[in-house]
């Protein structure tokens, strides 16, 4: 394994957003008729490497799915029909166990059918390389159908001609980073080790490449390479964007086809106090202006988890007025700490603060953010007079930050002791990280 050069200490980071797309089925009424439908999961192109040197040309995985649309239907028996016969004199194709070859197609078995889905993974890995002779530039298609058993009919078909994948043969360096398992039950204030290593696996040399690496609020380098610039957002509660830490690193190594590099010494973050979910971002790309043929392996993203928690709490207001007087009622939410809390992935609002109004009074102006509704959450047609308010906090909070929400309220009938609840609630599920739920609740008390 080759070893690069510039490099005096070890030190890391990295952050970033895969999201994973789950799809929603809205509830229909028992008597609304529902449909589902099929579709086929496939790349729409992939990048194929020479032989380096007039070797063998390295094999690519090429992922293959199925899927429909429906949870509410069980969906089985997929078959998906693969046609290679495009890809005569420019790539090769090995078939996986759970694919029947005839000639140049293949009968392709899905037993069970999912939604995507948390857990979904695409089920046919077909394995491509580029056909010995064929020349860069050169392109051939695979197309796709499919059937499958269930749905409100009984048989599910996917869109005829609407699924393909182009196949072309390239020549150029492939630098790939290895995948990273994720890391959790880190303790605060600890120093986690990050497999770092980058291969060519294209058919020609990487004159040089650019390393660029993201770092969650809660990670921080614990010392500095002498190829890398180092920047940071500022930590700012009010900032629209979470705050990020950033290295760039240049270097001019020469990468032949097939070598690997790593690091002289391991790549190590700290784990803050503040740490909760972390994420570190890895990308890699050929210098020299020089294209990577296959973009889809430059980049790593890897988690961090934290043992670590966060308070939030609310609190509430008390008020006085005359009847027909409008007052000022300012409820504060606050995350406590000790760690952040960030929705990094989703971009989920980590929370939403909640106000019941209290009877005899009336809200005349709430904040932008909050959105008026019915008592059982339900969508209110007005701004003003909504008998609850609904707050969407941001997708981070920083630790020991707050925000503060103003509402006007006019009193309607000065009945002393009229009360309002004040409540914090996560978006989906519960706050795991939150040890303390009783000052999850607050009230709004009028006179």
């Amino acid at each position: 394994m080759r070893r690069l050069k510039g490099w005096t200490s070890a030190t890391a980071a990295v952050v970033a957003g895969l999201l994973t797309a789950v799809a929603v089925t809205p509830a229909v009424a028992a008597d609304e008729p529902q449909s589902d439908q099929l579709w086929i999961d496939a790349p729409a192109e992939q990048s194929l490497p020479r032989g380096a040197d007039g070797g063998e040309a390295q094999s690519r995985t090429l992922d293959i799915g199925l899927y429909h649309d429906n949870d509410t239907f069980t969906v089985t028996d997929g078959r998906v029909t693969v046609d290679i016969a495009g890809l005569a004199g420019v790539a090769e194709v090995t078939w996986p166990e759970n694919c029947a070859p005839s000639g140049t197609t293949a009968v392709c078995d899905v037993p069970e059918v999912p939604v995507i889905g948390p857990d979904y993974g695409r089920q046919i890995p077909l394995t491509v390389r580029a056909a010995e002779g064929a020349e860069t530039g050169a392109r051939g298609r695979i197309t796709y159908e499919a059937t499958a058993t269930g749905g409100p009919d009984g048989t599910l078909t996917a869109p005829s001609g609407s699924f393909d994948t182009t196949l072309t043969v390239s020549g150029g360096p492939d630098l790939a980073l290895a995948d990273a398992a994720p890391i959790t039950h880190a303790r605060p204030g600890s120093t986690r080790t990050v497999p770092f290593a980058v291969t060519n696996k294209g058919d020609a040399t990487a004159h040089g490449f650019k390393v660029t690496m993201t770092a969650s609020h809660g990670l921080a380098y614990l010392a500095k390479y002498t190829a890398c610039t180092y920047t940071a957002d500022p930590v700012d509660g009010g900032a629209e964007n979470a705050p990020f830490s950033y290295a760039t690193c240049e270097f001019d190594e020469e990468l032949a086809p097939g070598d690997s590099f790593a690091l002289p010494e391991p790549l190590t973050v700290s784990v803050t106090g503040h740490a909760l979910k972390e994420r570190l971002d890895i990308g890699v790309e050929p210098g020299g202006g020089a294209t990577d043929i296959n973009t889809g392996d430059n980049y790593t993203s890897l988690q961090i988890g934290a043992d670590n928690t966060a308070d939030f709490s609310v609190t509430g207001a008390a008020v006085t007025g005359a009847a027909g007087e409008t007052v000022t009622a300012s409820l504060t939410f606050r995350n406590n700490g000790p760690a952040w809390v960030a929705h990094l992935g989703s971009g989920d609002p980590v929370a939403r603060v909640r106000l019941v109004v209290p009877r005899g009074t009336t809200v005349t102006d709430a904040p932008a953010e909050c959105d008026p509704r019915t008592l059982s959450g339900g969508s209110y047609p007005n701004r003003t007079g909504a008998p609850r308010y609904d707050c969407e906090l941001p997708y981070y909070v920083l630790e020991d930050a707050g925000k503060t929400y103003a509402f006007k309220v006019r009193i309607d009938s000065a009945t002393p002791g009229t009360t309002g609840a004040v409540s914090v609630h996560p978006v989906s599920g519960q706050f795991a990280f939150d040890p303390d739920t009783s000052n999850n609740t607050a009230v709004l008390t009028v006179n």
